[in-house]
């Protein structure tokens, strides 16, 4: 049952969205938090009822998600282990192992007491602080052997312990970072105090028009991951079309390998809220939201009181922020599957056109931009575009097999050499990276040599920028074996619109599993090619090439790996 309070809260919450439909997901969470972390059907109807919604569309949500949990066998603790790919890297397959022996129970069982229940997960944006357990909805992060034992006593004994979360980090450009290594930096006094929201008073001297044109003319691109100019995008807004304009900070960070935009909103919140104000006056919107993934709980917390802190010093007059917790899927990144789960639905692309743009939430113009592009506009407006040119910041996230993985701000056009050297070298040979997230083409040893990372460069070297996040392989690892690790993240989380992507993704997972077991042919193999060579441009999302461009190089560049476990 839900209880009064919370069924008021949800009430409440709903008086917020200009539909109240858009509670659905948030009220989903609140009733399973509720219920000793298990959504029952009954709790499921109940929030529908409240809202108004059928019971038939809420069990449709709340089934699309994953993390939320339908079946009734959550223990107390839910152990949740991330081991994708830079978490694989950086030893999560051993910390997996180990809770199986130490629990006695196997990933996808609960113990016979009922305490714990364990799980293999995908990417929790989590990838320079691997390996890292998510118990509910707290994060353990840069754990061991010994400390993941610890946790677990601490667990038994009813005490979960306060997170920490120690990882390196560093700038050269000092714009995004400045304030992360600072005591508060999370307050709106130490932002303030280090010359935080005089970019909002300047634009508020400006003219909607000066302020987009000044964006336009920085050129800075989307940091997102696809890098379409941003006042480009602001552009395709329509004029003297009469409806309200929704602007949507893009926080559902599920990337793998991608990690920085938790830097911006984690420490230095009020920087995303003085860009969010900032864009919002250019494109004459008075409520924007920031979708955030739901792993992220505590940053959404940090965030909502950030935003309490603004509203009070003035700083949103004029408009609101909503901070819209996800509930755990990746296609979510997509603009228009996040626009539908804001609206309190399954988080699936659209057909575009129309594009977000001209219909996007609720039917209205509609501009959804990501946090680090958004953090980055108080810079511009404050110190001018040509000022923005000249240093073209940007956050790397690196990951895998370095010796200080971590968040470094360094200007676009830096060596990937240069990165590798900020983050400590590499542990062991380089092998291989993949430099913009995983979605993108993965680069030899030798290709690494003379690499700069920029937009152009990457597109040389056959693979992209795409959100900076650079993983760093060394010789020890098998490509086969990321091959499929990697398959598998896309197939877990494709949402299973598009035929090509929800059953490309599967055989392909079964091929390599195949190849894996040393049971596959050169027939496997090339239709292993054949499948991740044609799916191109024939999905709504982009999910669909997201994995095929890295599965397709890692078996072109690494082909000899594959070979040599066929049977013919």
């Amino acid at each position: 049952m839900i209880s009064s309070q919370i069924s008021t809260r949800i009430r409440e919450l709903a008086k917020r969205y200009p539909q109240k439909e858009s509670v659905l997901l948030p009220a989903l969470m609140l009733a399973q938090k509720e219920n000793k972390n298990v959504l029952s059907k009954q709790d499921i109807g109940n929030v529908a009822d409240i809202i108004g919604v059928t019971h038939s569309k809420a069990y449709g949500v709340a089934t699309f998600y994953t993390m939320y949990n339908v079946k009734d066998m959550t223990g107390t603790y839910h152990i949740q282990v991330d081991t994708n790919i830079p978490a694989t890297l950086m030893g999560a397959k051993k910390i997996l192992a180990h809770l199986e022996r130490k629990l006695g129970i196997k990933a996808g069982q609960t113990t016979p007491d009922g305490l714990f229940t364990l799980s293999e997960v995908e990417c929790l944006a989590s990838c320079g602080t691997c390996p890292v357990i998510q118990v509910n909805d707290v994060y353990y992060e840069n754990l061991t052997i010994e400390k993941t034992d610890a946790l677990i006593d601490s667990l038994r004994k009813g005490v979960m312990p306060d997170r920490k979360t120690e990882y390196f980090w560093g700038t050269t450009c000092n714009v995004l970072l400045k304030n992360r290594g600072l005591e508060n930096s999370t307050s709106i006094g130490v932002y303030r105090k280090n010359g935080g929201y005089k970019a909002l008073e300047k634009a508020r001297t400006m003219s909607p028009e000066q302020i987009a044109l000044a964006v336009k003319d920085s050129g800075i691109k989307g940091r997102g991951g696809a890098g379409f100019p941003a006042g480009l995008k602001w552009s395709f807004l329509p004029k003297n079309h009469g409806k309200p304009v929704y602007l949507i900070c893009n926080a559902d960070e599920g990337e793998p390998g991608t990690y920085k935009d938790r830097q911006i909103m984690e420490y230095d919140p009020h920087l995303l809220i003085e860009g969010i104000a900032i864009s919002a006056s250019a494109l004459g919107c008075k409520l924007a939201f920031i979708y955030i993934r739901g792993e992220f709980d505590w940053i959404a917390d940090i965030l909502d009181k950030a935003i309490d802190e603004a509203k009070a010093g003035g700083q949103l007059k004029d408009m609101d922020i909503i901070v819209h917790r996800g509930a755990g899927a990746y296609v979510c990144g997509e603009e228009t599957a996040l626009i539908e789960s804001i609206e309190g639905k399954r988080g699936q692309p659209r057909i575009k056109p129309p594009f977000p743009a001209v219909q996007g939430l609720y039917g209205c113009p509609t501009i959804v931009n990501n946090v680090e592009t958004l953090a980055s506009v108080p810079f511009i407006i404050e110190k001018g575009a040509d000022e923005f040119r000249k240093i073209d910041f940007k956050i790397f996230g690196i990951s895998g097999n370095v010796n200080k993985p971590g968040c470094y701000e360094y200007p676009i056009g830096t060596s990937f050499k240069d990165l590798i050297a900020a983050a400590g070298g590499v542990k062991g040979k380089l092998k291989a990276a993949i430099v913009g997230g995983l979605s993108v083409a993965i680069l030899k040893a030798d290709e690494l040599e003379d690499l700069v990372m920029d937009y152009e460069s990457c597109a040389r070297k056959g693979t992209a920028l795409g959100s900076g996040g650079i993983i760093v392989i060394n010789d020890e690892w098998s490509i086969p074996e990321l091959a499929l690790r990697s398959m598998e993240f896309y197939a877990h989380e494709s949402c299973g619109k598009c035929t090509p992507c929800k059953e490309g993704s599967r055989i392909t997972v079964k091929i390599l599993e195949k190849i894996l077991k040393g049971q596959g042919t050169s027939a496997d193999l090339a239709n292993v090619e054949r499948l991740v060579g044609t799916i191109k441009g024939l999905t709504l999302c982009p999910v669909g090439e997201a994995f095929s461009t890295p599965i397709r190089a890692m078996v072109e560049k690494f082909r000899p790996e594959f070979e040599k476990l066929l049977t013919n």
